[in-house]
């Protein structure tokens, strides 16, 4: 089967001869068509399971399901075409329901959440999908100008932001002890309709098995089904507390290309999520995105995929998403784009000579990303490395990466603070020297350097090669008030557009006269505060949000004052943030200039009272560091 072959176009044409999708129309069979996600099943493979029963309608394409209920002692054979899961009438009878794929298969699927506002535009509709029931969010979804992609996804989005893990977990963990058999594992599975089982004891977790897992590691190797199940489980997964925010599990999920993932509750497993607890097979959520990208063979797909990371920020904006969780978002799709070039890159020049680590600089690295962003970023390689030997294999594949970043949306950095760049590309011990000597000598250029490079983060690779960095940096920085003075210093060159009657300033000749830049005028001040804060007090937080919690904490700025700049940090972001957002809607390219006669007088003032926050911060650690020194 080509997978490719389906495309929205045909997708639309097959639905209008379908028995229940010709009730749609035209407008509504084309919205829809968008909305598809197509997963090929292998023959065996678990294509919906008694979980995601009721979260999802899975149209059969190509191939042929098989159809069980409870134990399986009975099954019922399905062919192209028919429908199931979401509302459909066997998840209305007594039992549980699971379909896997007799032969190899191809099934299209969309989450309930897009499909139940059409019940009540539609007559008849309930007849195919008595399971499913409109509520008046589903009506209003439907009065909204996105009719399949506005209320829906932003209704999924917000959940993800305010709603914690444990909440979100359906039933009670399924535990085998180490010893069990592969067979007995599978024979577990099978009877709870379930794709994966946790390994361990008495609550605690040692590892988890997918059917992947016994697709990919028994019945391809060939291995003995008696074996324990130890030996094929992925040992100490990564694992989420019950209450943390579910958009952390969604990052992780994508940062790190995985499905599954157990929740802690004080030490204890409670249960386990999937990215269909999380998504719900949203086409724009960055789950899904991250998984595509993933899966991408070449340049080309990578930069098709990318053409969705715009649409993404457009969700979460509708969706109130706050300024702190978007960024998060945003930028585990660039690590995702960057992980996958990496891997491609060791594919295309073969495997690393010596180990190494990718990092994030910039706003990468503080995760709080946009959808324009440029790339910063360098190569910590091991010591072992020699120029002569090993020099080309690097320079071929940070060129690779970089030139593919740039195909991606993610423009080369203007001043060249990239790997590709060979004095970004060095042993730790030549890195150890930079810092050394920027610390210790911070000239102009070393200042400017430092806000680039002291905001680093290990997307791929050895990351421990970067964290001894960091620390001996930290512990250099540290009580270090010379260098902070300096630092300081460097920080006041961008400072709020406020007048000397505290009215905002525009400005007021060239391209952008008449606005603000949100960006070097708003945001950058804040992050250069809470830069110095986390230098001062040797904290290895890297996003500014994280870092002014750390400094209130520990009192290197008042909590009162950590939190008045974390509000304001929120509140320009998210103006930047809408104001990217419209320019998008427009087909605009999004920049950093805002008109402020766009806003609100309320908004004014807000911006206003944000930007005299960041003016009295900047004056009080300007007097603690600089006053009598320059």
């Amino acid at each position: 089967m080509d997978i490719k072959t389906w495309t929205p176009a045909r997708l639309a044409e097959h639905m209008a001869v379908h028995r229940v999708f010709a009730l749609f129309g035209e407008e509504g069979r084309q919205a829809l068509a968008t909305r598809w996600e197509l997963t090929p099943v292998a023959e065996g493979e678990l294509a919906l399971s008694a979980d995601d029963w009721d979260r999802q309608l899975c149209w059969l394409l190509e191939g042929e399901l098989a159809l069980a209920l409870d134990d399986a002692a009975a099954t019922l054979a399905l062919p192209v075409d028919e429908l199931i899961g979401a509302g459909t009438v066997a998840g209305r009878l007594e039992g549980r329901w699971s379909a896997s794929a007799a032969r190899p298969s191809l099934l299209a699927r969309l989450p309930a959440t897009l499909l139940s506002p059409w019940l009540r535009r539609i007559p008849g509709l309930q007849f195919h999908f008595p399971g499913l029931t409109p509520t008046a969010d589903d009506e209003a979804a439907l009065d909204g100008s996105d009719t399949m992609g506005g209320t829906a996804s932003n209704d999924l989005h917000i959940s993800l932001v305010t709603r914690a893990v444990g909440s979100l977990v359906r039933r009670a963990p399924v535990l085998l002890a180490p010893q069990v058999s592969i067979r007995s594992a599978a024979q577990t599975m099978s009877e709870q309709r379930i794709s994966s089982v946790l390994i361990g004891e008495h609550d605690h977790l040692f590892g988890l098995i997918t059917d992947r897992d016994l697709r990919n590691r028994v019945v391809a190797q060939g291995l003995d089904i008696e074996r324990p199940v130890m030996d094929i489980a992925t040992l100490a997964p990564m694992c989420i507390a019950a209450s943390a925010p579910a958009f952390h599990a969604m990052l992780m999920m994508a940062r790190h290309n995985i499905h599954h993932v157990p929740v802690m509750d004080d030490g204890k497993v409670v249960g386990m999520i999937t990215t269909s607890d999380l998504t719900e097979h949203y086409s724009t959520s960055a789950v899904y995105l991250a998984r595509s990208i993933h899966t991408q063979e070449t340049l080309e797909g990578l930069v098709t995929c990318a053409g969705k990371v715009r649409d993404l920020q457009r969700s979460l904006a509708a969706a109130g998403a706050s300024a702190y969780s978007s960024g998060h978002i945003m930028t585990a799709i660039t690590d995702a784009f960057t992980v996958r070039l990496l891997q491609l890159g060791e594919r295309q020049f073969g495997p690393a000579p010596v180990d190494y680590c990718w990092v994030a600089a910039g706003s990468q690295a503080r995760e709080e990303q946009t959808a324009k962003s440029d790339q910063d970023n360098c190569m910590v390689l091991d010591n072992a490395y020699d120029e002569a030997a090993h020099g080309a294999y690097f320079a071929a594949l940070s060129k690779f990466v970089c030139d593919g970043l740039n195909a991606c949306g993610y423009v080369h950095c203007p001043g060249e603070m990239m790997a590709m760049t060979d004095k970004w590309r060095q042993p730790q011990r030549r890195w150890h020297e930079y810092f050394h000597r920027w610390v210790d000598e911070p000239e102009p250029m070393a200042l400017m350097l430092t806000c680039v490079f002291f905001d680093l983060r290990a997307v791929y690779g050895r990351s421990e090669l970067l964290e001894d960095l960091r620390r001996e940096v930290l512990q250099r920085t540290q009580g270090n008030r010379i260098f902070l003075a300096y630092m300081v210093s460097n920080a006041l060159g961008h400072t709020p557009p406020l007048g000397m009657f505290g009215q905002i300033s525009t400005a007021r000749s060239g391209e952008h006269r008449g606005t603000l830049d949100l960006k070097h005028n708003g945001i950058v001040p804040v992050v250069d505060l809470a830069r110095v804060y986390a230098l001062a007090g040797g904290h290895p937080a890297v996003n500014t949000h994280d870092r002014l919690e750390s400094a209130g904490a520990s009192r290197e700025v008042s909590e009162q004052a950590a939190h008045d700049l974390r509000d304001a940090l929120e509140f320009l972001s998210t103006l930047r943030i809408q104001h990217q957002t419209r320019q998008i809607d427009q087909g605009k390219a999004p920049d950093n200039f805002l008109d402020p006669d766009t806003l609100s007088n309320f908004e004014r003032r807000q911006l206003k009272e944000a930007f005299g926050v960041v003016q009295k911060l900047q004056q009080v650690l300007s007097q603690r560091y600089t006053a009598g020194r320059f």
